[in-house]
């Protein structure tokens, strides 16, 4: 009987089973931009996609695609490309894919950056409809003949909504629209979103799986489920060139990584790669920290609302539970009025006042005066988010002294 290795396993023994040199049990960081070759002929084939290999490092290296071996296993996909960062990596893919007169399928509960590159995206010709992604039937609504992406959060930053995944995944299905996933805020740790049928995975290195808040990095990975052979928007270059299962990986690696340059370097993928070796260890930790916080929170007089899907007030709770492992290390917190949320963050000693999520360490961000301030009061009012809105990335403290630092902190 065929023994299936563990999350961390897995993870832990990918490098070493790729054998690199001397018996290292990490690749190592290879730091050439050109790569050499004896016949002139096995570079025509690198370029012309008949040979695997290593051209120019600009569309991949060594090191990188040793983090990309990592990532395809977590997500239990087909293949992997990584970026320089997220953002890189969800801007690279719409270039590589979507062509004036296309329409896109979006969720109103976006990441800041990820609405706001939308929308160059729409002053420059692109049409998107933004949907309550966490309802069906709405997005049902938006779909048009010409929808060819669909694109969701797992849990949304920073108000956790939750889109109703397996039934988007479903209709995509139908529709032949590709569904892409953004599992940063869960991970492949807690939540697999092939199974909710996702075209492509995509993950913000930066965070959970990297983890350490050292380095920057993005992937995009092609689940194998979505049929590319009829898309119409490949390059026809392509097709003479790889199979079809291929051409959405191939064309996203070439006109949105090579073209678009938004390269990994092979020192972050290196530190990414030995970071995600603890990514379960991790999470298990700060989901645990995170549910035993919103818990404390949601019992304080302080604290007008709490924002988190462990919480069985959350309108997406029981979903949540269905479909991920854990509930995440993602919460936000509404102050009551009384409370002045700069000196209740200023109080705040252990707590780290930053902008980053999925670190080691705990971090909090007043929303409305930050990451969300160029949408202005009347889009955050949409999006959920009040003028005293706090987003906490819970890391792997002691509890204890987790619950200590805000209890001071409020009094």
């Amino acid at each position: 009987m065929t023994h299936k290795k563990g999350f961390t396993t897995t993870i832990l023994h990918s490098d070493r089973l790729g054998k690199p040199e001397h018996g290292a049990l990490h690749k190592p960081i290879h730091t050439s931009v050109t790569f050499g070759y004896d016949d002139v002929q096995d570079l025509v084939d690198i370029f012309q996609n008949k040979k695997k290999g290593y051209a120019y490092s600009r569309q991949g290296s060594p090191t990188a695609s040793a983090l990309e071996t990592k990532i395809t296993a977590m997500e239990n996909g087909m293949a992997t490309i990584t970026f320089s960062t997220g953002m890189a990596a969800i801007t690279s893919t719409i270039l590589a894919l979507i062509k004036k007169g296309d329409h896109i399928v979006a969720s109103s509960y976006l990441f800041g950056n990820t609405r706001s590159v939308f929308q160059s995206f729409i002053d420059l010709g692109l049409d998107f409809t933004f949907v309550d992604a966490t309802s069906i039937d709405e997005v049902k609504k938006a779909v048009q003949p010409n929808t060819r992406l669909l694109f969701v959060e797992t849990i949304a930053n920073p108000a956790t909504q939750i889109a109703d995944l397996e039934k988007i995944g479903d209709l995509c299905a139908e529709k032949g629209i590709i569904y892409m996933v953004d599992n940063t805020m869960t991970s492949p740790y807690l939540f697999n979103p092939k199974k909710v049928k996702a075209s492509l995975v995509m993950n913000s290195l930066t965070k959970y799986i990297g983890g350490h808040g050292n380095a920057l990095g993005g992937s995009v990975t092609d689940t194998g489920l979505f049929n590319w052979e009829n898309y119409p928007n490949i390059f026809p270059g392509f097709k003479t060139q790889v199979k079809p299962e291929v051409f959405g990986i191939t064309q996203i690696r070439k006109k949105g990584l090579r073209d678009a340059g938004g390269t990994l370097s092979p020192e972050a993928a290196h530190s990414i790669s030995v970071g995600s070796e603890t990514l379960a260890l991790r999470l298990e930790r700060a989901c645990n920290n995170a549910f035993a916080l919103a818990t404390f929170f949601e019992g304080h007089p302080m604290i007008k609302k709490v924002f988190y899907p462990g919480l069985e007030s959350h309108p997406q709770h029981k979903l949540a539970s269905r479909l991920f492992l854990k509930y995440g290390g993602l919460m936000s917190i509404e102050l009551d009025e009384s409370v002045d949320c700069f000196e209740f963050l200023n109080k705040l000693k252990l707590v780290v006042k930053s902008s980053n999520l999925g670190d080691t360490r705990t971090l909090a961000i007043p929303v409305a005066h930050t990451i969300f301030n160029e949408l202005g009061r009347e889009k955050r009012a949409e999006m959920g988010i009040s003028e005293s809105m706090i987003r906490l990335s819970i890391g792997i403290e002691d509890l204890d002294d987790l619950l200590h630092d805000f209890k001071v902190a409020l009094g």
